[in-house]
């Protein structure tokens, strides 16, 4: 039965790539077309992809979702979305969750992946080198404050990198020093999505993961270790909260 039950959830994400590829190759191509359009629809159009591959993935493998703290998003201004990361799906579904436009602090290679990385320059993103230390911080901070004062929410892993499910690893202080040097509040985020899909695992197990979204953390006058600290706190503590992925 194991066998067979690895051979069927093997056969749901062969189908799930079988989709998901074609659709990045054309939202890639697509994308130039897309930047004559007004900012705001070329964000729409290039979330798109995000939506449509998370709502694949449902349809394929059985993975669902459901938020708790809907509420808690500000709808009076930009914010800073600082959210642990576990997996692709977050990726996928944060846009999708958010319905303000949201630019994204990721690597600088994610930009040079051809069709992919077309993509993503659509959505403004802040691509760093990440060994650049103080230099990318420091982009972080200016890019990031310009942003958000043009009303564009940013979407930022303090972890880094994935991070499996069960492990802790320290949150880098990018987020926070952008949130204390702009002074816009950050909205924490807590998933258990990398129990469903796992780093480099080509199965993804069915079930419902969980995204909770705290409520908007004040940051003027506040130094980034408070805030990191806050963040840290919150999160880890939320992700231990959080129920169990249910089949």
């Amino acid at each position: 039965m194991n066998a067979l039950n690895t051979l069927w959830l093997g056969t749901r994400a062969t189908l799930f790539w079988a989709g998901s590829l074609p659709s990045t190759l054309l939202a890639g191509l697509l994308a130039p077309l897309a930047w004559l359009l007004p900012a705001q629809y070329r964000y729409r159009t290039a979330t798109l992809w995000n939506c449509f591959n998370r709502w694949w993935l449902e349809v394929t493998c059985g993975v669902k979702y459901q938020v708790i703290g809907r509420e808690n998003i500000p709808t009076d201004g930009a914010f800073i979305i600082m959210s642990n990361h576990q997996s692709t799906w977050e990726t996928f579904a944060i846009p999708c969750i958010f319905p303000q436009q949201l630019s994204w602090v990721m690597k600088q290679e994610l930009l040079k992946i051809p069709f992919f990385g077309w993509g993503l320059r659509l959505i403004r993103p802040i691509g760093i080198d990440r060994g650049a230390g103080r230099a990318a911080v420091k982009q972080i901070s200016q890019q990031g404050t310009a942003l958000l004062h043009e009303g564009i929410s940013i979407v930022i892993f303090p972890e880094g990198t994935r991070v499996a499910p069960g492990v802790k690893a320290d949150y880098k202080i990018g987020g926070a020093i952008l949130a204390s040097q702009s002074g816009f509040p950050v909205v924490p985020v807590a998933h258990n999505a990398g129990v469903s899909w796992q780093r480099h695992a080509w199965i993804k197990q069915p079930g419902t993961i969980t995204v909770s979204i705290g409520a908007a953390i004040p940051t003027q006058g506040v130094k980034a270790g408070a805030i990191n600290q806050h963040v840290q706190d919150w999160i880890e503590a939320e992700k231990a909260r959080l129920p169990p992925i249910k089949k």
